[in-house]
C-alpha cells in the first residue's frame, strides 16, 4: 500500500518527556515541564510522555477487554449502541470527520465518569454526562475501564498544571473545574486497510480533536500520523510504556494558540487489526473558555464554554446526531 505516506523520524527526534524524573508536585517542577512542553510544541509539534503514573497492569488489562469486546459479533456488539449522552458503541460508519470525502475506517467505544442514580438525576440536563452502556458479555469492563478513565484524567490534570505554568498563570487556572468532567474515554479498533480502498480512505481522516487534551496509547501496530510544523505528515511510531499527548482545538482557544491543535490521521497499512485508546480530558460542561492573552495580546477567538464547543463538534462528525430523512 503506497498512500498517505508519513516520513519517518528517529525517536531521538520526538520529544519523550520523562514525568517521573520529577517526583514532587511543585511550581518548580511544573516550570521545568513548561519548557519542555513549549519546545515540544515549537518543533514537531506533538509529544509523548513517559513514567506517567498509569500502571502497566491496567493498561494491559484494558487491552485485553478491548480485544474480547471488538471479536464479539456486530449484533451483541449493538446491544449497547451510542446513546443520545455519548456513551457506547460506534460501528464502522457512524463517525466521519468534517471536511472528509469518506467514513472512517474504525469502531469505537466510548464511555465517561461513573455516576450513581441520585447524581445522574441531578445532572439531568448534562447532554455531555450520562449513563455508561456496559455490555453483559464482557463482565470486568466497568470496573477495568472506570479505573483506567480516572487515572488518565489525573494523569490529564496533572498536564494541564503544566500548561498553567507555561502561561504563568496559577497552577490551578485550567483545573479547577473537574468536579463534573465531560470527559470521555474511547477504545478503538480499526481493521486492515484493503489496498483497493485507495487514497482517500483513512482509519480516521486528518482532523484535529475537539476538547482540551487527548491521551492515546497505541498498540505496536502502529499507523498515527501527525502534520508536523514543516507541513509534512510524520509517522507517530509506538513508544512502550508512553502516551502521545495532543492538544485539542478547546485548549488552543484557551491558550490562545500557543499551544496549537495538530492535525493528525491514521493509517492502518499493516495488514491486521489495531487497536488503542484514547482519553479525552476536558472540565465541566460550564467552563468558561475565555482566552489567556498576556499584555498587549488580542484574543484569537470569542468567549464559549466546553460543554457548547464540544456539543457543535459532535454534531459535526457522528451520524447519530445527524436527523434521519
Amino acid at each position: 500500500m503506497n498512500y498517505a505516506r508519513a516520513r519517518s523520524v528517529p525517536e531521538s527526534a520526538i520529544p519523550v518527556i520523562d514525568l517521573g524524573a520529577r517526583s514532587d508536585d511543585s511550581s518548580t517542577v511544573y516550570r521545568e515541564l513548561a519548557d519542555a512542553f513549549l519546545n515540544a510544541a515549537q518543533t514537531v509539534g506533538f509529544f509523548y510522555v513517559r513514567n506517567h503514573g498509569v500502571g502497566a497492569p491496567l493498561i494491559e488489562e484494558t487491552f485485553a477487554l478491548a480485544r474480547e469486546f471488538f471479536s464479539r459479533e456486530e449484533s451483541a456488539k449493538a446491544q449497547v449502541r451510542i446513546s443520545e449522552r455519548h456513551r457506547g458503541f460506534l460501528t464502522v460508519g457512524q463517525a466521519k470527520m468534517q471536511g472528509s470525502a469518506t467514513v472512517d475506517l474504525k469502531e469505537s467505544f466510548i464511555w465517561g465518569r461513573e455516576y450513581g442514580p441520585v447524581a445522574l438525576r441531578q445532572l439531568a440536563d448534562n447532554p455531555l454526562i450520562g449513563r455508561n452502556r456496559w455490555p453483559d458479555f464482557v463482565p470486568g469492563m466497568p470496573s477495568i475501564l472506570n479505573r483506567y478513565f480516572e487515572a488518565c484524567v489525573g494523569l490529564g490534570e496533572k498536564l494541564l498544571k503544566v500548561f498553567a505554568a507555561a502561561l504563568e498563570v496559577d497552577p490551578d487556572y485550567f483545573t479547577s473545574a473537574f468536579e463534573r468532567t465531560v470527559s470521555r474515554g474511547s477504545i478503538l479498533y480499526y481493521p486492515p486497510q484493503p489496498p483497493h480502498y485507495g487514497d482517500g480512505q483513512f482509519g480516521v481522516a486528518p482532523h484535529t480533536d475537539y476538547g482540551c487534551l487527548t491521551l492515546l496509547y497505541q498498540d505496536e501496530t502502529g499507523g498515527l500520523q501527525v502534520l508536523a510544523r514543516d507541513g509534512t505528515w510524520v509517522a507517530a511510531a509506538p513508544i512502550p510504556g508512553t502516551y502521545v499527548v495532543n492538544v485539542g482545538d478547546l485548549l488552543a482557544r484557551w491558550t490562545n494558540d500557543r499551544f496549537r491543535s495538530t492535525p493528525h490521521r491514521v493509517v492502518n497499512t499493516s495488514g491486521r487489526a489495531r487497536q488503542s485508546i484514547a482519553v479525552f480530558v476536558d472540565p465541566d460542561f460550564d467552563t468558561r473558555i475565555a482566552p489567556v492573552v498576556r499584555n498587549g495580546e488580542a484574543a484569537h477567538y470569542p468567549v464559549t464554554t466546553c460543554g457548547d464547543y464540544i456539543l457543535g463538534r459532535f454534531d459535526q462528525s457522528f451520524g447519530y446526531r445527524k436527523p434521519q430523512s
